[in-house]
């Protein structure tokens, strides 16, 4: 008797753990589907000109495909100008870049090493230039053809900070990242973009104007220093609005190595920021600070598969209403992420994939806790396309 209260207890104490990320889940998938995309209109003042920043580490390999991306884009030659930091590069990156035809900032600092660096490094040398607004472009991306011409625009009509959605170049070397990324980068600012709320950086595909830059310089120098600078943005009241009508596009690990350390790296970061920012973000709200209350949500939501395992643990162990409540509103969440992409036969063969991958995110979970307390480094992750030797 004894021992079926004390699993029924640790049921609820589970389904009690996933109240957080639940209402979070529940919030912006409702958000989502009150969201309408918004095409941008020319503004009345003149289009705003561009910084476009792309931070890269050993990335010869594909900064010049980026480049090329981003110079095809509509308006380029009136409105943009590109600069690559080649931070603490032993390639030629730098040469790569400049033939291409990009501006290079080249920073080379054995002790502050990290894309949160790289970043204030740039920022600090262009802030006080003529550019009104600063875009980032990781070196492995790609971006359609108005993305260039969306972020001007916006920027012109008075936007602070902005972040299109972040989506998968390789859909079918990660179709799981694929899914993850739609849910993640995509129905979930969109259902902040439909409260009023700021939809959140997301480290590739962010801008900043420049009076917000000056500011809230980027000092975020963390793992997961998007995440870490958006808690100051936020702090220093300002909104990132989401950016629906264009989208970058990164190229993501397909090697079990490079998924690993990728995974490990972020999940990891968000951990530690967990542990330095949560306690904080709870005295806001406790405050009275509401619009600190999203954001302290999301922070404390779990990743999609345990955030899953959580909940049938949950309803396994007690027959929680309220963790069953939470595993239908997940599902409904992945229904939104489906819907966004361009494949339903995809998603659903990839959902199959699903408990094999649960198994391996378990497997993961020391790596998650060594990187939690891991000091910053940019390790550079090999891509699909560089093959097993690099990862």
């Amino acid at each position: 008797m004894i021992d079926n209260i004390s699993v029924a207890t640790a049921g609820h104490i589970l389904a009690a753990a996933s109240l957080p990320g639940t209402l979070e889940v529940s919030l912006l998938t409702m958000g989502s589907l009150l969201y309408k995309t918004r095409n941008a209109e020319e503004p009345k003042r003149a289009m705003a000109r561009l910084a476009i920043v792309v931070p890269a580490h050993n990335e010869s390999a594909s900064i010049g495909d980026c480049i090329r991306s981003l110079q095809r884009c509509e308006g380029f030659q009136s409105l943009a100008t590109i600069f690559v930091v080649a931070d603490n590069c032993s390639d030629d990156t730098a040469r790569v870049a400049r033939d291409a035809g990009a501006q290079v900032l080249e920073r080379t600092d054995a002790r502050l090493r990290g894309k949160g660096h790289a970043l204030n490094f740039a920022f600090g040398k262009l802030v006080n230039r003529y550019f009104d607004g600063f875009v980032v472009v990781d070196a492995d991306s790609e971006v359609e053809l108005n993305f260039i011409r969306e972020f001007a625009v916006a920027f012109a009509s008075g936007a602070e900070s902005l972040q299109c959605p972040y989506l998968v170049s390789n859909p079918k070397s990660a179709p799981l990242v694929d899914l993850a990324l739609r849910a993640f980068n995509l129905v979930r600012p969109r259902g902040r973009e439909a409260f009023g709320l700021s939809a959140g950086i997301l480290g590739n595909g962010f801008g900043l104007s420049r009076s917000v830059l000056q500011r809230v310089p980027y000092t975020a120098d963390s793992v997961v220093e998007d995440l870490e600078y958006h808690i100051q943005l936020v702090k220093a009241g300002v909104r990132v609005q989401h950016l629906g009508a264009t989208v970058v596009r990164g190229a993501m690990p397909d090697s079990e190595v490079g998924k690993a350390s990728q995974r490990a790296r972020w999940e990891g970061g968000r951990l530690r920021m967990i542990l330095e920012k949560g306690p904080w973000l709870m005295g806001q709200v406790a405050l009275g600070r509401i619009r600190h209350l999203e954001l302290l949500l999301e922070l404390l939501t779990l990743p999609l598969a345990f955030h899953a395992m959580l909940l049938l643990a949950a309803v396994a162990l007690a027959g929680s209403w309220v963790a069953i409540a939470g595993f239908l509103t997940l599902m409904l969440h992945v229904v939104a992420a489906i819907q966004a992409g361009p494949s339903l036969k995809a998603d659903l063969q990839t959902l199959l994939r699903v408990p094999p991958y649960m198994v391996w995110k378990v497997m993961q979970v020391p790596g998650i806790l060594k990187a939690s307390g891991r000091s910053t480094a940019w390790v550079r992750t090999a891509r699909s396309s560089e093959g097993q030797a690099n990862a």
